[in-house]
């Protein structure tokens, strides 16, 4: 029960740090183990009584790196959907340059190769969590420390062989689709362009044409991010329900 687990948190024979001193754990720390135990209910009471603290940066028993929380990418990689959702409802309510630092937060150079929570989504191939993320305002062109885009590592998971879990693939880059610039810069458009026709088979024509440059995105692509853009963060994804867009786009 949520009352037992707070009740938990707050006794410091629980938590020893570092040196022998005795502590609590934090809100922060307490989300991260809701997060991985998918413990929902607790989470919501740690977001909604401590939406700040909850989403604070660790201490440094639990996490490497210490430039930022890193909640939004291990809800990514558990794929806890749901606590996702509330993590980024709480976020809205933050002033807008905290905003910023949670969503394109990068991980660990070292650990997690400066990756933000999409690339994680696009890495892991998780779609409710990328459209979560783009909605809720998450940058697709930041880099990680290789110089990849989310989209570069989506492709990179595309062409891998065997092509497993080639739909859901395609349904992260239909997403990405809708959300990134005309004219983003990516890493693995020339390797597009020297493999045509692999990268033909892999994506489709007109998937294929739109990355490479060769043709301008369809009427459709372009209709659907006139729409999407009308469409606040903090009504995302429930206006949705309102808009006439594809199943795939509603998949909350």
């Amino acid at each position: 029960p949520v009352w037992f687990l707070e009740d938990m948190r707050t006794m410091e024979v629980f938590h020893w740090e570092d040196g022998g001193k005795v502590s609590v754990y934090s809100p922060s720390e307490a989300l991260l183990y809701a997060l991985v135990h998918d413990h929902q209910p607790y989470a919501r009471h740690l977001l909604t009584k401590f939406p700040q603290s909850a989403l604070a940066v660790p201490s440094q028993s639990f996490s490497c790196c210490q430039s930022s929380a890193p909640h939004l990418a291990m809800a990514v990689r558990y794929n806890r959907v749901r606590v996702l959702f509330r993590i980024l409802k709480a976020i809205q309510a933050f002033p807008p340059s905290d905003r910023a630092g949670h969503l394109d937060r990068r991980g660990c150079s070292r650990v997690e190769g400066g990756k933000t929570a999409l690339h994680v989504a696009c890495e892991l191939v998780r779609p409710e969590c990328l459209l979560l993320l783009l909605g809720h305002g998450a940058s697709p062109c930041l880099q990680d420390s290789a110089g990849n885009t989310p989209l570069d590592t989506l492709l990179q998971q595309i062409s891998h062989t065997p092509a497993a879990n080639m739909r859901a693939k395609l349904l992260c880059l239909d997403c990405l689709f809708f959300f990134v610039p005309q004219d983003l810069q990516f890493t693995m458009k020339q390797q597009l362009l020297d493999n045509r026709q692999r990268w033909q088979d892999l994506l489709g024509e007109n998937r294929f044409q739109c990355l490479g440059g060769l043709a301008p995105p369809s009427l459709f692509v372009r209709a659907m991010r006139v729409l999407i853009r009308t469409i606040s963060p903090e009504h995302f994804p429930e206006a949705l329900d309102n808009l006439p867009l594809p199943h795939f786009l509603k998949p909350l």
